[in-house]
């Protein structure tokens, strides 16, 4: 692709690497009929290869974008099928990056919107701000229904009641059942604390029942940073991401930490990717971005027990995008759900991400609900006739919830099945089966 950055520009190092990557795109289309905004719009401004040039036109021309231009970078997911898809190796998911982070510095928003990525910012990479926040949500719930639009979206999405979980405080060591065969820092996330602080708890019980001694974190850790940097805000992104490096390196220090583990898809990329948020050269970033790993990773090199003798349902698993795509991890969570004991059942068709993408929901509910609904479409073929014994199994806390909204099939993390096949309590909702 052709590009006319102009010699001060391309000294800046984000256009200089924008370039390169820009020079691998040869407009073949791929990407196109991957994108699930495309998909749904056919506008091809709501597509990667359409919103590469605005982006490229953006900042080559120094001047701010227009609304419409702004509102196309805005709809786009993140959720990487483009990236899967492409045959050239466009890194689509640094250069939506840098475009964004542009965006946040020479884009003049409205009122509601600055107010919306303010308090998503300032709310949501806090589980216990979070938390009291869905607390006044739900007494105001009936008024943000009847406001419409976005605040109705995020009505609809507080939580009935806030669990409670035993994983909160993070100066804690779990020690593994038996002999220990790896030491493992396990990332609690921020807004899946208040949401099913459970998912912490299986996660804990299952990798200490194969061997795993689990520390909580330490002093400092907090939020992956993947909110904050998704919306462009990239300083406050890599304030998390130092934090996080400086607590795992104080345990490190304390004793070798084998793995990150992540049970939060969106999480577990952005700290696979610390070392280029940080510009790169980093030691610290690069050696614990090394060890980050999925839950299910480890589950799966540590290999499962024989499993309980139970009733089992079916289990329609849905790739997380940033699980599928951004971690190129979609064998494993299956592989394991099967070796507990489990039916995996396939969704038909091609893959599209459910509309949930960290906080996109919130942000592009119009969008989010057609996603939601052509994925729902895809689930209930896949459960035709049986869905009255059929679980949803899925790696990130956002897919659960945006799913959970609109089905009445229980919706849970394959970590919280996985640990009720080999010994611990059903998840909740699962109860009776």
């Amino acid at each position: 692709m052709r590009t006319e950055f102009s010699a001060d520009q391309l000294r800046r190092p984000e256009i200089a690497e924008m370039e390169s990557i820009l020079r691998k795109c040869v407009h073949c289309g791929f990407c196109l009929t991957a994108c699930p905004t495309y998909a749904e719009t056919g506008d091809e401004r709501d597509s990667p290869r359409g919103r590469i040039y605005l982006i490229k036109d953006m900042i080559e021309s120094g001047a701010a974008p227009s609304k419409g231009a702004a509102s196309h970078v805005d709809r786009c997911l993140g959720c990487l099928a483009c990236q899967s898809a492409c045959p050239s190796g466009v890194d689509y998911e640094r250069y939506i990056d840098i475009g964004r982070a542009h965006l946040e510095t020479v884009h003049t928003r409205g009122v509601p919107d600055k107010l919306l990525r303010w308090l998503l910012s300032a709310v949501l990479p806090h589980a216990r701000r979070a938390a009291f926040l869905f607390s006044l949500g739900r007494m105001a719930r009936p008024f943000l229904g009847i406001l419409g639009g976005r605040l109705a979206g995020m009505a609809a999405r507080i939580p009935a009641a806030t669990p409670r979980g035993n994983i909160y405080e993070r100066k804690q060591s779990f020690s593994a059942d038996g002999s220990a065969r790896l030491r493992v820092v396990l990332a609690p996330g921020c807004v899946q604390q208040a949401l099913r602080p459970s998912i912490n708890d299986a996660s804990v019980r299952i990798l200490r029942r194969l061997g795993a001694e689990v520390v909580i974190a330490g002093d400092g850790a907090g939020c992956c940073g993947a909110l904050d940097h998704h919306i462009g805000k990239d300083a406050k992104a890599r304030q998390f991401a130092r934090a996080n490096l400086a607590a795992w390196t104080a345990r490190d220090d304390e004793q070798r930490i084998d793995y990150i583990v992540t049970n939060a898809a969106g999480c577990g990329t952005q700290i696979k990717g610390y070392e280029r948020l940080l510009g790169g050269g980093d030691a610290q970033a690069a050696s614990m971005a090394a060890r980050a790993r999925d839950v299910t990773q480890v589950l799966a090199e540590l290999g499962l027990p024989a499993g309980t003798p139970k009733r089992l349902p079916d289990v329609i698993y849905h790739d997380a995008c940033s699980l599928m795509h951004g971690q190129g991890i979609t064998s494993e969570p299956r592989q394991l759900l099967r070796d507990a004991g489990f039916t995996v059942r396939e969704i038909p068709g091609k893959h599209f991400c459910c509309g949930s993408a960290g906080s996109y929901n919130l942000m592009q509910p119009g969008m989010a609900a057609k996603l939601l609904t052509r994925r729902l479409r895809a689930i209930d073929d896949a459960v035709a006739g049986i869905a009255d014994r059929c679980v949803i199994a899925t790696g990130n806390i956002g897919c659960m919830e945006q799913l959970a909204s609109q089905t009445d099939i229980p919706v849970v993390h394959t970590a919280e099945l996985l640990d009720w096949a080999t010994g611990g309590p059903p998840p909740s909702g699962l109860e009776p089966l």
